[in-house]
């Protein structure tokens, strides 16, 4: 069993929810202080074993923790970036690193809010799933850009 100190260090204090600080010294018992998520997907079509893609131990803000509860969590994609139909973040690190290829994640009406996502996204990836190498790649068409994420 982890302790809250081996999980903290592991995901460098920050809540693999909201990707802010957590402070180690703040109490359990604060919505803001730390706690430990157990994240784990459920099994799907004929395989039947479950996941690990994320860890079966992630550090959390208590309140970022309670909020999600037993639903399956959300990584939001920030207000800042412009991009139109977004994918769920989960779901696509889930696909792509059970069976790998590319997927579409985004789609921005200029070139330069693609590469802002892009950046954002792998940045993001890089924290949420350290242990699996992700790329995008910007694609052009039809007036608009397409964020692609391949693994």
């Amino acid at each position: 069993m982890s302790t809250l100190d081996e999980v903290g260090s592991h995901d460098n204090w920050r809540c693999w929810l909201c990707d802010e600080p957590v402070d180690p010294e703040m109490s359990v018992n604060d919505s803001r202080g730390p706690s430990i998520d157990s994240m784990t997907t459920k099994p799907k079509g004929k395989n039947k074993s479950s996941t690990d893609v994320f860890g079966a131990k992630r550090l959390a803000h208590r309140d970022c923790n309670t909020k999600k509860g037993a639903i399956a969590p959300v990584v939001a994609w920030p207000d800042h970036l412009f991009v139109v139909d977004p994918a769920p973040i989960i779901g696509s690190v889930e696909r792509l690193s059970r069976k790998g290829g590319r997927e579409v994640v985004a789609r921005c009406p200029s070139e330069q809010d693609a590469t802002d996502a892009s950046e954002w996204l792998l940045d993001r990836l890089g924290r949420l799933t350290p242990d699996v190498p992700f790329s995008t790649q910007i694609d052009s068409g039809g007036g608009q850009f397409l964020l692609v994420l391949n693994s």
